[in-house]
């Protein structure tokens, strides 16, 4: 049985991501079964935890991650380091969405834009834990229009099924997140779109970019798996060669095309090397806009 934790709680895309990689996994019969773990809160940081406490030296356990917990270890103090636990694989790569609820009278970034200027308190942007690439994009935009970052309403979320709750409730009025999370609710007419983090417009979503409405803000999510603390160079490799062969299989690339995942696929030092320029950048880019001193 694969003990695959989640570090989220059910709904966003860590959650798809991890149920799409056991079923690959199951399918190429690198395990017979999975058994979900889902552990939210701090940005994954709760799951981090459980996970290094919880599968030390198990080579059939793999915890879900990505730049979001990047983010949130850089800006918390989180129990465990991510180096407790042993690097596997980068996965996928997708960007930001932006939306509104359906009865928003805000029908582009510039009403938003105004709207923050006039009374920043009165935007309250949802997505997920501080320290998220949502949270970032969203520093970002307030820090061109001239505002600190400490004047930003931004509540955070546990996952990304709450985020999609509350901004469908209306209890905050712009959110953020991968654009495969926000997909059903966009084509269903609930959520509005108003930007995408990306550089061009993504294809199948004709949504334009912050930069095409005068924001020079470009935010990418990527997502990956971890093992167990404790492994040997030999169980390392064989558990990346199971998740390389998953990434391989049909039902791995009905999971990408299904929710719009970009695959980058990158293992070994090539990965571990990735992950700790990744922590430099992401520090680097919230000190410039003031969400870490």
């Amino acid at each position: 049985v694969l003990q695959l934790v989640i570090p989220a709680n059910r709904g966003g895309g860590w959650d798809s991501t991890g149920r799409a990689l056991g079923r690959a996994l199951v399918d190429i019969g690198a395990a017979d079964s999975v058994r979900y773990e889902y552990k939210g809160g701090a940005a994954g940081a709760i799951g981090l935890d459980h996970f290094v406490h919880t599968t030390h030296g198990n080579p059939q356990a793999l915890l879900v991650m990505g730049a979001v917990m990047l983010g949130g270890i850089i800006t918390g103090k989180p129990p465990v380091a991510l180096d407790r636990a042993t690097p596997v694989a980068r996965l996928t790569h997708e960007h930001n969405v932006v939306v509104v609820p359906a009865a928003s009278p805000w029908r582009s970034m510039k009403d938003v834009m105004a709207q923050m200027a006039r009374d920043p308190a009165s935007v309250k942007w949802g997505g997920g834990s501080r320290g998220a690439t949502e949270h970032i994009a969203a520093a970002m935009i307030a820090r061109a229009i001239g505002l600190d970052a400490g004047r930003l309403s931004y509540i955070a979320f546990r996952g990304g099924g709450e985020a999609t709750a509350a901004i469908l409730s209306g209890l905050v009025g712009i959110g953020g997140s991968g654009c495969s999370e926000f997909a059903p609710h966009i084509a269903s007419g609930r959520m509005r779109p108003l930007a995408v983090t990306a550089e061009t417009r993504l294809p199948g979503l004709d949504v334009p970019t912050l930069k095409e409405q005068g924001l020079d803000v470009v935010v990418g999510n990527w997502r990956g798996v971890y093992g167990a603390p404790g492994l040997s160079g030999t169980q390392r490799q064989a558990l990346t060669d199971q998740v390389i062969e998953a990434t391989r299989s049909p039902v791995w690339a009905d999971a990408l095309q299904t929710n719009g995942w970009l695959p980058s696929l990158l293992t070994g030092p090539a990965f571990d090397q990735f992950v700790t320029g990744e922590f430099h950048r992401l520090r680097g880019v919230m000190s410039t806009i003031g969400l870490i001193g």
